[in-house]
């Protein structure tokens, strides 16, 4: 079983669904315009305090496009003053000025979202002509000023033979880390998924190709680093649904910021306790219980098999034969 902790030391905001470009794989099937049921700035920062106060220490923020919130860089220094901070973002509205303006509110980390390592590859993925050159200048921008940076990719099929490229690429910009992650069955993403999914073996394979340049940090969440985060994590999406996990925004509600706070949902909602105490039906022979593999991943275990305890098959130790390039028929659009 997992450790029973009184508050979430790291929770994940996603401040807005408003977003300049047209992702075709975006998890919250945001739009150019802020969606009216969002948290207003006011919200936010009396949520923030709240968190800070409660005893939260790392606050990742995220959309959307988090730039595009009026009142972000105000929000984001008061929450810096308490709290770690990253800030995920596409990159494209980071220039010089943007990259001394988050520095200067104090943010810890920045991440910044690429598609591939070429100008194509990205672009397809966001529909924005351009939208690559924007993001591989705002690494350069905000590695300039001092801000860590860290460059993530979603994997997938269009993009898996760039990996490498990406990698050699985010070593000469100068950034600290590269995220490789695994694709979930959320949002527009679901629409193509056949088009753009790999089976876990050819995810394996191309992760298991990869040379890490000198003084780069690859993070990947595959085994043996697939674990089951859900007992010190919490999340809150645009709306004020507190939903656990950013990963879980379409199939639970702990409830809403507006008529609870995210340390009552934590102590209390019935489902978040069973997902934190980790009970599963089977966990990974291979990664030991103090590790907090505790059968991996709950959103894609729930995704595919469609129960809480089930096994996460994207663990290679799990996976049963689950073709992950095939989404189950209770997921497809209607």
């Amino acid at each position: 079983m997992n450790p029973r902790l009184t508050a979430p030391p790291k929770v994940a905001i996603s401040i807005t669904e408003a977003c300049p470009l047209s992702c075709k794989h975006c998890y919250g099937d945001c739009g150019r315009e802020a969606r009216p049921a969002e948290l207003s700035i006011g919200e936010w920062r009396e949520a923030i305090a709240r968190l800070a106060a409660d005893g939260v220490i790392s606050l990742h923020i995220e959309g959307g496009e988090p730039l595009l919130k009026p009142g972000f860089l105000d929000l984001l220094a008061e929450a810096s003053r308490s709290m770690f901070t990253m800030v995920r973002t596409h990159g494209t509205l980071i220039d010089a000025a943007m990259a001394r303006a988050l520095r200067d509110a104090g943010v810890g980390r920045v991440l910044v979202d690429v598609m591939g390592a070429t100008g194509p590859t990205h672009e397809w993925f966001t529909g924005a002509p351009g939208s690559f050159d924007a993001s591989v200048a705002a690494v350069r921008h905000l590695v300039a000023c001092g801000v860590a940076t860290d460059m993530l990719l979603i994997l997938t099929r269009q993009n898996a033979p760039e990996v490498q490229d990406l990698l050699d690429l985010a070593a000469g910009l100068g950034a600290e880390r590269v995220g490789v992650l695994r694709l979930y069955p959320l949002g527009r993403a679901k629409r193509i998924w056949q088009e753009i999914a790999l089976p876990l073996a050819d995810q394996m394979r191309t992760l298991g190709a990869l040379r890490v340049p000198a003084g780069l940090t690859l993070m990947q969440s595959w085994h043996p680093n697939d674990h089951n985060c859900c007992w010190q994590s919490a999340a809150v999406i645009a709306n004020g649904e507190i939903v656990g996990c950013p990963y879980l925004r379409e199939y639970v509600s702990h409830g809403n910021l507006r008529s609870t706070t995210l340390l009552e949902a934590w102590r209390t909602a019935p489902l978040w306790q069973v997902l934190r105490a980790g009970a599963v039906e089977r966990s990974c022979p291979d990664c030991s219980a103090a590790e907090g593999s505790h059968g991996g991943c709950r959103a894609t275990a729930y995704a595919w098999h469609g129960r809480w305890t089930a096994p996460d098959p994207f663990d290679v130790t799990l996976n049963d034969g689950v073709d992950l390039s095939v989404l189950p028929d209770r997921l497809l659009p209607a």
